[in-house]
């Protein structure tokens, strides 16, 4: 919900600040008091077009904050643009130079107007005279039919996606098949010339690098291994005769003296490891040979292979990786009809079981729009007005008209006179009949929707222009009503009738005074005994009376 409004160098404010509670916020005043500027504030802080005549004079700028509750939707939104969430809360703020620049800030980050209306239907929906018809489009008034008649959009959201998704996959393969054609000759070529080449594996170039090395210092090799294998073992005083000779004297030491024990082992290993090195150097010795053939046939291998990673990558498996690539992409192309067709199955497959969906679900939502048509009327007709409401539902069953909430269109209707014809909500001229008709909705929906799906909105809802033209018993009707609404949702009403202030569970006033030359507005929350003397002044005037003061306390007893 909305936590608080700040306004600071606004119109005619030069600082109010209003803390708003869960329940039912109203806000009264005088006439001219300035009690619609805080709506407007609040759709500013929602998007709205701002303008540098929004300064008050004399100042270089107009500040404009709020802090809303936040919502899993709002921060997966503040995600997407890159801002940090803080808490449980998100904090606006707006700024609106006299010199026709702006800025906005989310969370204490720079942001744009765009993350501000991409947030406002997560946090409220204002129901200004200038904001309502905006507010209510035909997205809003599915949602409200769907949230009415719980009907669930799940069904029909899986088989879109699966309907798409098989669809985009056709239309892939169509347009990239003239592209593809003239490639088919490239990928061929080189699938082949990678696979002529027989690679053995990835390691293949380093084995034959090694084995030239060999054979490219064959004699070198065989002349140094021969060599320390003599030294080693087979010359007249080699190393293995020598520590031989070693062993057998300090083996006779160590019958007499036990602590050369130790050194009979070192010797008898050192001897072991020399045999074993000689051992080597004889069978590496013995494996050398010189084959100038060998050595020409593995230096054209490498040539041919780098030539390879020079075309199709760095590393031999880079270049069969290549391969496998081309030869798939020639084979998929090979196969494309058949893949075609097993495509296209699918998505016939796929459409008709979204036409299945949507069509049950439009079937639901027409059910649900007669009983919501009924209801509403009703509601619509206690809020002093005598109107005839309808809900009509449209499908677009061709696939132009599918989408991931069904093919249908909602619309609501209304004809506000007797005599005249039911005409969209949009084409309702006064800004408080459509306020009215907005509250009767919105509590119809409420009083209709399932125990699971009250949570399922959590904005606020703001309503101003609501109580024009009406009093009496269609007055205490919109309180009634705007009461019913704000045990779900928190609801701020700007109002100027006393029976629908007596419903309020937090009351600010909105006043206006003079200072020092210049016009003030302020808005501060009223307690009950500045309550009971607020309503008395909406009863009769500014002279209040004992007649006036107990018929206001006898008012807000019977809205408790």
């Amino acid at each position: 919900m909305l936590l608080e409004l700040r306004a600071e160098n606004y119109a005619v404010i030069d600082h109010a600040v209003a803390v708003f509670g869960p329940g039912l916020n109203l806000l009264t005043g005088e006439t001219g008091a300035g009690k619609s500027i805080l709506i407007d504030a609040l759709a500013l802080m929602l998007g709205g077009k701002a303008s540098s005549d929004l300064v008050r004079f004399g100042a270089e700028k107009a500040v404009l904050g709020c802090v809303f509750e936040s919502t899993a939707g709002a921060e997966e939104i503040l995600e997407q643009n890159g801002i940090d969430a803080e808490g449980d809360e998100i904090l606006l703020r707006r700024e609106i130079g006299a010199n026709g620049k702006g800025r906005v800030f989310v969370n204490n980050q720079p942001a744009t107007v765009g993350v501000l209306r991409a947030l406002a239907p997560e946090l409220a929906l204002v129901h200004a005279q200038s904001e309502t018809l905006t507010a209510f489009d035909a997205a809003q008034q599915r949602l409200l039919l769907d949230r009415f008649g719980d009907v669930s959009v799940d069904a029909v959201g899986e088989a879109f996606a699966r309907w798409k998704t098989l669809r985009s996959q056709i239309e892939e393969l169509r347009s990239a098949e003239a592209d593809r054609l003239r490639l088919m000759d490239l990928w061929s070529f080189q699938a082949k010339e990678i696979e002529s080449a027989a690679i053995e594996d990835a390691e293949e170039d380093a084995r034959l690098e090694a084995e030239k090395r060999v054979l490219a210092n064959a004699e070198r090799l065989f002349a140094g291994a021969t060599a320390a294998q003599e030294m080693l073992y087979e010359a007249e005083v080699s190393a293995e005769t020598l520590l031989g000779g070693a062993l057998r004297h300090v083996e006779d030491l160590a019958r007499f003296e036990p602590k050369f024990a130790e050194t009979v082992g070192q010797l008898a290993s050192a001897k072991a490891a020399v045999e074993d090195a000689a051992a080597t150097l004889r069978a590496f010795a013995g494996e050398i040979t010189a084959s100038p053939e060998r050595l020409e046939e593995i230096e054209g291998r490498l040539v041919a292979l780098e030539r390879l990673k020079r075309k199709y990558g760095r590393t031999l498996a880079e270049v069969m990786a290549f391969g496998a690539d081309a030869a798939g992409k020639v084979s998929e192309l090979e196969n494309r009809e058949a893949r075609l067709m097993e495509l296209e199955k699918g998505l016939a497959a796929a459409a008709k079981s979204y036409a299945v969906a949507a069509k049950k679900l439009s079937e639901e939502r027409s059910a649900a729009a007669k009983k919501l048509a009924k209801v509403a009327e009703r509601q619509i007709n206690e809020l002093a007005m005598n109107a005839r409401f309808a809900v009509d539902v449209s499908a677009e069953e061709s696939e132009a008209g599918w989408t991931v909430v069904g093919w249908d269109t909602v619309e609501c209707r209304i004809a506000t006179n007797p005599g005249e014809p039911l005409k969209p909500l949009t084409e309702i001229a006064s800004g408080g009949e459509m306020s009215r008709v907005m509250l009767a909705l919105k509590v119809s929906v409420e009083e209709g929707a399932s125990k699971a799906r009250k949570t399922a909105l959590p904005r606020t809802l703001v309503f101003d222009e609501i109580d024009i033209g009406i009093g009496g018993r269609a007055a205490e009707a919109v309180g009634q009503k705007l009461k019913t609404l704000s045990r779900a949702q928190q609801v701020i009403c700007i109002t100027h009738l006393p029976q629908i202030a007596a419903f309020a569970d937090q009351h600010f006033l909105i006043e206006k005074a003079e200072r020092g030359g210049r016009t003030h507005t302020g808005v501060r929350q009223m307690q009950q005994s500045e309550r009971v003397e607020e309503i008395a002044r909406m009863l009769s005037g500014a002279n209040l009376t004992e007649t006036s003061l107990r018929h206001a306390e006898q008012m807000l007893k019977q809205s408790v």
